[in-house]
């Protein structure tokens, strides 16, 4: 079977394209990084991939807020061919800024009639964090996410706090199994909704959420950075015996390749 196409999209600001089209490109896809001036002279462009990823970095440098003019781009010149993507069974994946682009386009989380019903917004600490975090998987419904129970994972972000407009938002996500990621205690491995203290959830983010799904499961952005944890060399404290091969965050990529080849 032929390898599944990845659009890696990239903007002025984007940092993290290269080592998202590595990650993929070892999971057995077959990546192609494409500037958002070409997609928008071709939107038709997206029905040759079978996998579009928003990478992380400074999208047109957060200047009016994180992933907001991509975002707003991709809302304005892209939702059509983007819900043909959608509803072709095809996976989307938007990591760090790219999670903030999904959040912004309304692509991961669909606005309603008071408009966005969640955002991500600045840390609790008002500054920007870069450290490693635990995460654990929740739920079956996440397509990136599958056999995965935990991760360790750097995160790099000074906007990943996420805020639902109320308890009727958060209900209704949670009801519907798209809470998919949640910053974890390293002591037992538990996230539950009672707020975790700093560093454990890095951005104090509500009912301490690292990652959405959408209702299908198949549009996924997270904060914490997989691309940037694919070897055992990579994990911080590898040279005192920690750490593993493949690295933890290998596995999303290599569920989205699988999504189409297995």
């Amino acid at each position: 079977m032929a390898k599944p196409r990845i659009l890696v999209l990239r903007a002025p600001g984007t940092n993290c394209d290269h080592e998202t089209s590595f990650a993929f490109e070892r999971a057995g896809g077959e990546p192609q990084r494409m500037h958002i001036n070409e997609l928008l002279a071709k939107p038709a462009a997206m029905r040759e991939f079978q996998i579009l990823c928003v990478p992380g970095g400074f999208s047109y440098g957060d200047d009016l807020g994180a992933g907001r003019i991509l975002g707003n781009q991709i809302r304005h010149h892209l939702a059509d061919v983007l819900r043909e993507f959608k509803a072709a069974g095809k996976l989307i994946l938007g990591i760090c800024n790219g999670f903030q682009i999904l959040m912004r386009s309304g692509m991961l989380v669909a606005d309603d009639d008071a408009g966005e019903p969640a955002t991500l917004t600045w840390n609790e600490s008002t500054r920007y964090q870069d450290l490693w975090v635990h995460v654990a998987a929740a739920g079956e419904k996440c397509v990136f996410l599958r056999g995965i129970e935990r991760m360790y994972l750097p995160v790099a972000h000074a906007e990943g706090r996420f805020v639902p407009r109320d308890a009727t938002v958060l209900d209704r996500l949670r009801g519907n199994g798209q809470l998919s990621l949640r910053y974890a205690d390293p002591a037992n491995g538990a996230s539950t909704d009672a707020p975790l203290p700093f560093p454990i959830n890095p951005n104090g983010a509500t009912a301490n959420v690292a990652g959405l799904c959408d209702e299908t499961g198949r549009v996924f952005g997270l904060m914490p950075h997989p691309e940037r944890h694919l070897d055992r060399v990579h994990h911080p404290r590898w040279t005192r015996g920690e750490g593993r091969d493949p690295g933890d965050g290998f596995a999303i990529f290599q569920n989205a390749v699988n999504y189409f080849v297995a």
